[in-house]
């Protein structure tokens, strides 16, 4: 049975990608006597490297990734040693050009960047079985080997190709999966617009097409692409358990909403030994940290609640961006302790020493071009003693208030064409709703819609377009045994073939939310719709509007104009033990918070009293004791409650009473008892 946790590390992981290949040999004592400085234990190598270990077709050079191995465990730092199948050298592409991916329009992409790769490419897997084998071989025993991290990013940029290969694979996966044509005529919906197959042959991928492709065609050929890459990870995953059992195998995801959307997580999570993840702030003048908090829940849920791994995020300013701001003083500590206070056993970045040439030497890295004569490398050191003093966190696990449903099948059916409104955004609407429970200082599980959900008083669904008969009958038990539910408009919509469930929308949410939809009424480009409760209260809505019929459920906020005028917008309903909320239309910040307030009532939830915005207090806890985490992201101090004495981790102070947290600080209570 594999390890979950990098071999040898006894703390959390700190360091970063090392990508030594870069540099002159005498550099690389500089590095690891810096590395020592500023207190790595981990670093990640060897994951664009194939050209140099493979410099022809089955002729190997290892001898530079020797020294650097016996280098780094001289002075004991630990690696995460990448097998480098995201980037085949050009002599792999020149005898294989059909490894290269084809774009929906026929347009086959060519060498140059990374991750270029048509993953049904039988060359390809050889190659790539081939160079993974000899690696492990070799270092599968080395006493410095952590763990494995096999490709980079899967689905960035590139997740699905076109080509016949991967047409014919595309066939064999939907024999394998409906097993007859007709099973797929009848999934596909296929006699609409005569799109009937009569062989399997006679399909190919959803290719471009004169106007709308066949939409369940597109999720199917989505699940293919997914499940396509997926397959080529376990493969290279099974030849490192094989010839080096107990070593840990990884591969590193981007789970936030903002950077991938492409890749089932809830599927991959299931085949790596560790959960990691790639972060990075997407600076478009949102607040970022509330991002980054998302990001950090979604990854430790896709780890079944265990501990994670930060795998890389940026010291300060990324370059692919248009625009690239610097960290603040202090931001890149408070983002790194951010992650562990959400999961994550340690923080690592993109990169060790700052790039000279190549598409990213305006990423920032950890050693950057000035040299540590810099902020940035002092705050490295300081985050460094920071990551140490937390060592006794490592094992303990975030305690969650809340849940919120997310489904990237869903997500992928409902961005497919022709929907009813090109301003419904499913991600806006996870990301808003997910905001509204972060200002309320709740920390939020993602959960699967089929997942046991019952250890959780309030569950919120912001976009299920898709549900399956199964989600329904797990929300409509959630409730009955005493859950209380809040459902997003255009949810329960569709089955899992994108098939509009049979009978009034929202097909299996019918019942459990008291009501039905007769007509969606979306709303044009900034209109607006005035929404009042019986208390007087107003709300505003945009976007989306629907004709919905009480069965059951009560009003508790109706439509005051527009199309809808007098109909239920927002809905109640008991039903059991419990109690459903059903909001139908887009609600803004004041408006999700006025409904979740109503909800978290119903739930019984315990409000955290005292706490300003953008101040986060996250809880972790283990065999090694609790934890109180609080993120201080505003530019003055700020006081924490703390419900029992204990010792601040990063001062080796104790405190008491109300935790005093500086401007911008991050301070980690160990609380008695």
């Amino acid at each position: 049975m594999p390890e979950t946790n990098p071999r040898g590390l006894t703390g959390l992981a700190f360091g970063g990608d090392y990508n030594p290949e870069q540099w002159p040999q005498e550099i690389w004592q500089e590095d690891v006597r810096l590395m020592r400085e500023a207190g790595v234990t981990m670093v990640s190598v060897g994951i664009f490297s194939w050209a140099l270990l493979e410099p022809s077709p089955g002729v190997y050079d290892f001898g530079w990734l020797d020294r650097v191995f016996d280098l780094l465990h001289e002075h004991g730092i630990r690696v995460d040693l990448g097998t480098p199948t995201v980037c085949p050298p050009v002599w792999f592409y020149r005898a294989h050009p059909e490894a290269l991916p084809v774009t929906p329009d026929g347009v086959r992409l060519e060498f140059g960047s990374r991750a270029a790769v048509c993953h049904s490419n039988a060359d390809y897997r050889t190659a790539a079985a081939a160079i993974t084998t000899k690696l492990a071989e070799r270092y599968g025993d080395h006493p410095a080997l952590a763990m494995w991290h096999v490709h980079n990013e899967y689905g960035v940029p590139v997740s699905a190709c076109y080509c016949d290969s991967c047409a014919a694979h595309f066939r064999r996966w939907l024999e394998a999966t409906y097993e007859t044509v007709d099973a797929v005529n009848e999934a596909w919906g296929t006699a609409f617009w005569g799109q009937r197959y009569n062989d399997f042959e006679q399909i190919n991928p959803p290719r471009t097409t004169p106007t709308a492709v066949n939409p369940a065609q597109a999720l199917d050929h989505k699940r293919f692409a997914d499940a396509t890459m997926r397959e080529n990870f376990v493969m290279e995953r099974d030849i490192l358990h094989r010839l080096a059992p107990g070593v840990p195998v990884t591969t590193n995801f981007m789970t936030a909403l903002s950077q991938c959307d492409s890749v089932d997580y809830w599927a991959w999570g299931r085949e790596v030994d560790i959960v990691t993840n790639d972060h990075y702030l997407i600076t478009d003048g949102r607040r970022t940290h509330v991002n980054l908090a998302m990001a950090a829940d979604l990854t430790r849920s896709v780890a079944r609640g265990a501990p994670w791994l930060l795998l890389e995020h940026s010291t300060s300013g990324v370059n692919w961006q248009p625009r690239n701001p610097a960290k603040a003083p202090g931001q890149m500590a408070r983002n790194s302790l951010a992650h562990v206070a959400r999961g994550s056993e340690g923080a690592m970045f993109f990169q060790w020493r700052q790039s000279r040439r190549g598409a990213e030497k305006f990423h920032s890295a950890m050693l950057p071009h000035g040299g540590t004569d810099t902020r940035v490398w002092r705050e490295v050191v300081e985050l460094g003693a920071a990551v140490d003093s937390l060592s006794t966190v490592r094992g303990t696990r975030t305690q969650a208030d809340v849940a919120m449903l997310w489904d990237w099948h869903s997500w992928w059916a409902q961005n497919l064409d022709w929907r009813p409104s090109e301003d419904h955004d499913p991600r806006e609407r996870a990301d808003a709703f997910y905001e509204a429970l972060y200002d309320r200082h709740l920390t939020v599980d993602f959960a699967h819609p089929e997942a046991d959900l019952s250890r959780y008083p309030l569950v919120v669904v912001p976009a299920l377009y898709l549900m399956t008969e199964a989600a329904g009958r797990n929300l409509r038990e959630y409730v009955e045994t005493g859950g209380t539910l809040v459902v997003s408009y255009f949810s329960g919509i569709v089955d899992e073939h994108d098939t509009v469930h049979e009978g009034a929308c929202p097909g299996p949410l019918r019942d459990v939310l008291g009501l039905t939809v007769e007509e969606f009424s979306p709303l044009l480009r900034d209109q607006l719709v005035r929404i009042t409760g019986p208390d007087g209260s107003e709300l505003s809505g945009d976007v989306w509007t629907e004709f919905v019929v009480p069965r059951g459920a009560e009003t508790v906020w109706t439509y005051a104009d527009g199309l809808t005028a007098g109909h239920p917008a927002v809905t109640r309903h008991r039903l059991g033990e419990g109690t459903a909320w059903y909001v139908s239309t887009r609600l803004g910040a004041d408006g999700l918070d006025a409904l979740l307030g109503r909800s978290i009532e119903d739930a019984r939830v315990a409000p955290r009293a005292d706490l300003p915005r953008d101040v986060e207090v996250v809880r972790r806890s283990g065999e090694s004791g609790s934890y109180l985490f609080a993120v201080n992201h505003t530019a003055s101090d700020a006081k924490v409650p703390l419900e029992a004495p204990g010792t601040e981790l990063l001062t080796g102070e104790r405190a008491a009473g109300r935790l005093e947290v500086p401007a911008g600080a991050v301070r980690v209570v160990r609380l008695d008892g």
